[in-house]
């Protein structure tokens, strides 16, 4: 298949693209490089020994993504891009509702007039809220999102929910991802936070490689084994395997399917925190603080429906993640810049 990848450049994305490639799809990015950079790209062909065509643009640019269309005359596209981080979506809402619901609709408009109409799209386990149940199932009902991050994942989510029941030739699929961690095992990309960052594992990482001094941990009295927060994570390479995986079995053909890609198992942050330090030899110092704003206590995944339609299932495990995670920040203690 011919593949558009937007945010492709990005932490998951790029990953992705290396998954894609090894099974033989052609792969196109396009992406404004706002929060990503074309290191990572130029470094996935050295992995691959591939090509990756790659096009700058912003994807609410209708005129250059109408251009991309008519270039290539894509089969499906993966979309990635979109701003993601919790805290700046709370502190600046109409920034990620124009950046992600703004974009996606050009997005949708412009592949559908181009005959494209197999889409997959990286969505988020921050859509149900705070789950009804635990192992949180693709029949939980989206809940009230905590932020405009959230909210914006939601919206885009019914946006294609609506157009594929208003035009049934749409075959869509919504992933959404737990917390993905990790890096390519050969140490070449992985994630690359500007400024602080606001996910875990880099946090620490960050921290080990002494780029921070120390690690926050928000909340040690949550109704948790040791009181902090409880959450699926899973290898970033793992999660690119589900889009292969998606495009091998279903696309084109599914109409409209959600799957939730997790491991299944709810680690806290102490677990992790350990299993880092256990994992690399390396101490990792942390203090804690006040509980923030809209976290929760626990959410993992029941990934089931994956295993059963897909066969997808996650293969890593906690000291994979940290291992990996790990040999790709000390190898790049300032990331892509280095």
């Amino acid at each position: 298949m011919k593949i558009l990848v937007t945010g492709g450049a990005g932490y998951i994305g790029s990953h992705t693209v290396i998954e894609l490639q090894a099974v033989g799809h052609e792969v196109v990015v396009v992406d404004n490089l706002v929060n990503a950079d074309l290191v990572s790209l130029k470094r996935v062909e050295r992995i691959t020994g591939k090509a990756v065509p790659f096009v700058e643009a912003d994807i609410r640019d209708r005129e250059a993504m109408e251009q991309v269309c008519q270039t290539y005359c894509f089969d499906c596209c993966i979309h990635f891009a979109g701003f993601k981080a919790v805290g700046e979506s709370v502190l600046q809402p109409w920034k990620y509702y124009d950046n992600n619901i703004t974009g996606t609709l050009v997005l949708l408009d412009v592949l559908g007039k181009s005959g494209c109409k197999n889409l997959i799209f990286s969505s988020s386990a921050a859509v149900y809220g705070e789950p009804e149940t635990i192992p949180v199932t693709e029949t939980c009902p989206r809940g009230r999102c905590a932020n405009p991050y959230a909210r914006s994942k939601s919206i885009q989510e019914q946006i294609m929910m609506d157009m594929q029941k208003a035009d049934p030739e749409w075959n869509i699929v919504l992933l959404r991802y737990f917390n993905p961690i990790g890096a390519h095992r050969s140490g070449m990309i992985g994630e690359d936070p500007k400024g602080i960052p606001n996910n875990l594992m880099p946090y620490i990482t960050q921290v080990a490689v002494g780029k921070l001094e120390k690690l926050s941990i928000f909340g040690d009295d949550y109704d948790t084994v040791d009181g902090t927060g409880v959450r699926d994570y899973i290898h970033v390479v793992d999660l690119a395997k589900g889009h292969v995986k998606v495009l091998d079995s279903i696309a084109g053909q599914c109409g409209l399917e959600i799957f939730n890609l997790g491991t299944g198992v709810g680690y806290s942050v102490l677990d992790v925190v350990r299993g880092f330090e256990k994992a690399n030899n390396v101490k990792i110092l942390y203090e804690i603080k006040e509980r923030r704003a809209g976290d929760i206590a626990v959410c993992y995944s029941d990934p089931g429906k994956a295993e059963r339609m897909l066969g997808w299932k996650a293969e890593y495990g906690l000291e994979d993640m940290c291992r990996d995670s790990w040999n790709w920040q000390k190898r790049n203690p300032n990331g892509f810049t280095d």
